[in-house]
């Protein structure tokens, strides 16, 4: 199907960044620590808060706000192990990010720590999550902004101690298929955009990590296709590509945590570095040409260019 031009030729830009793990971690209550909190606090205790840096958070929302982008994407993991306490936190980094309508989130599996966290977040961050229609806290959504069509999914889900799956399910699989099947007929089709913690390709993540259902989320996307697929939960900034219809291939594109310091628990590379991607949408020749760059930490403490993202 060949698009209309666009009326206005000024690219639309959209910024995307994860897993920012905001701090520092309120001391819980005794009460706070059953189950899987106990070995969470226990972790984080150990070094996980030691790998995640609200300096260099700051700075990177500095340089992301100074972009100026027209929206922007956060997938996940505001929260550290769920606490009531994080939801407030949650709620004023969001707000630094942008208004509800300038940005859009979707939880990950930090943010459904044990049983009660997610609805507790969302209760507090509703509003980044509200559809077209003003429903908020109900996946998936779909967010109308410029020529983007935003799908946003929850794969967060509460779990055993060690393990960080997530899950989407039937319901919401059948859903999404819908959104983007219904958006691919529209005149002038929209750019369509999803947005998901886990990487929702199969292998995308070790086992104890994975979305358990990415197969079938990879069988749908093939079905009905998209443009763009975000997500984050690995921490690191990476790229694959799923199969769409008739032999397209779909990017799906994961970000670096926002928050990450040089030299934490996890091994440090120019990928792990913390960092956010800004795209560019543009209608050209029947479809839309994206472009994308990653601006994150430099070794000498500063956010820069990170360089340029190979999407095909």
């Amino acid at each position: 199907m060949r698009l209309p031009p666009m009326p206005d030729a000024t690219p639309y830009r959209l910024a995307h960044l994860s897993d920012p793990h905001v701090g520092p971690l309120p001391r819980p209550r005794l009460h706070q620590l059953l189950g899987k909190r106990a070995t969470g606090y226990a972790n984080w205790r150990r070094g996980r808060s030691r790998s995640h840096d609200m300096e260099i958070l700051a700075a990177l929302v500095a340089d992301l706000r100074a972009q100026g982008p027209d929206h922007v994407a956060c997938t996940g993991d505001l929260c550290n192990i769920g606490l009531p306490s994080e939801w407030e936190t949650a709620r004023v980094f969001l707000e630094a990010l942008g208004p509800p309508d300038g940005v859009s989130f979707v939880p990950g599996n930090h943010d459904a720590y044990v049983r009660g966290s997610l609805e507790g977040l969302l209760a507090a961050c509703g509003g980044w999550t509200a559809d077209d229609g003003g429903l908020a806290g109900c996946f998936p959504y779909l967010r109308r902004r410029g020529p983007l069509a935003l799908v946003g999914l929850s794969s967060a889900i509460p779990t055993k101690p060690f393990v960080a799956s997530g899950r989407l399910g039937p319901a919401q699989i059948a859903a999404a298929e819908a959104i983007l099947r219904a958006l691919a007929t529209e005149p002038g089709r929209p750019c369509r955009v999803v947005l998901i913690h886990h990487p929702p390709h199969p292998g995308g993540a070790s086992a104890g990590r994975e979305l358990t259902d990415a197969r079938a989320f990879a069988a749908m996307l093939a079905r009905t296709g998209a443009d763009l697929v975000l997500h984050g939960h690995n921490h690191i900034a990476s790229l694959a590509l799923l199969a769409g219809p008739n032999g397209a291939r779909v990017p799906v594109v994961g970000a670096a945590s926002a928050s990450a310091r040089p030299g934490g628990h996890h091994a440090p590379s120019a990928a792990r570095r913390a960092a956010y991607i800004l795209y560019s949408f543009a209608a050209e020749g029947g479809r839309y040409r994206i472009t994308a760059r990653q601006r994150g930490l430099e070794a000498d403490g500063r956010i820069a260019d990170l360089g340029a993202l190979d999407l095909a």
